[in-house]
């Protein structure tokens, strides 16, 4: 049986990560953004009320007079997402283009372009490989989560267009996901000792871009010592990931209790 067989009869997406990615999407609209959503839903807002309700029974929201509201509970749930879409950004992401046959990163060559077009003119070119779902494998992180947050990054779930409750509610772009994990790379394609050289490479890379930023911050703002504190931190956050099997604790416990 193929490698290819094996994940192709695995589910990524299961229907609690769908109630999970869909009320994330509703939470950050809630904390976020200018949509109110009222109890008794109209419109467009209509096909939510199933998922509203059973995040009301979970307390993760409450009613405040005719409109829903986030609690604490849901507040947290939704900061520590964001803790995870952060760490997505700055570790996960460097691995969306690599050269297996030279071993060359795309962003170790970030800083040299000034524009969007310029960098994607770069990261089009057939030879980088989208590794992002391999090492969430290896690193036994959900592979389906990791592509939410891509498409969050790409602004796939556009709450600012008519009709984007529809979408979210509809199959098609968890299909798409589904699609994406069972085709990507996988580890056993790649092999242990690869992963774990090419992780480690591209943890060394993300520390090193981490520092350029720091460095370009202080460039451009000027050196004060509270900045100072902070940047470091920030770098010093990331230090662990020089371990290839290393996983913040923040991605070992479920988002929302269903």
């Amino acid at each position: 049986m193929t490698i290819t067989t094996i994940y192709n009869n695995i589910m990524f997406l299961t229907p609690d990560n769908k109630k999970t990615f869909r009320a994330i999407i509703l939470l950050n609209e809630m904390i976020n953004g200018t949509h109110q959503f009222q109890t008794i839903a109209n419109d467009d807002d209509s096909v939510l009320e199933p998922l509203f309700i059973e995040l009301m029974s979970k307390g993760y929201v409450q009613t405040s007079g005719m409109n829903y509201q986030v609690t604490a509970k849901g507040q947290e749930v939704f900061d520590t997402f964001m803790k995870r879409y952060t760490e997505y950004l700055k570790v996960y992401d460097i691995f969306s283009y690599v050269d297996l046959e030279s071993g060359e990163f795309a962003f170790a060559r970030y800083f040299d372009f000034t524009t969007d077009e310029a960098w994607a003119d770069f990261t089009n070119n057939e030879r980088f490989d989208d590794l992002r779902i391999a090492v969430a494998i290896f690193k036994k992180i959900d592979p389906a989560e990791i592509v939410f947050m891509s498409f969050i990054n790409e602004n796939r779930f556009d709450t600012a267009t008519t009709g984007w409750q529809m979408d979210l509610v509809s199959d098609n772009d968890w299909d798409e996901i589904e699609d994406i994990c069972k085709t990507a790379i996988k580890p056993e394609e790649v092999g242990e000792d690869a992963m774990v050289d090419m992780i480690g490479q591209g943890s060394e890379l993300m520390i090193k871009l981490l520092e350029e930023e720091q460095q370009q911050n202080q460039n451009n703002q000027g050196n004060t010592n509270g900045g100072d504190v902070v940047e470091e931190e920030t770098v010093e956050y990331y230090q662990p990931y020089y371990d290839p099997y290393y996983v913040s604790p923040i991605w070992l416990l479920p988002l929302f209790l269903w």
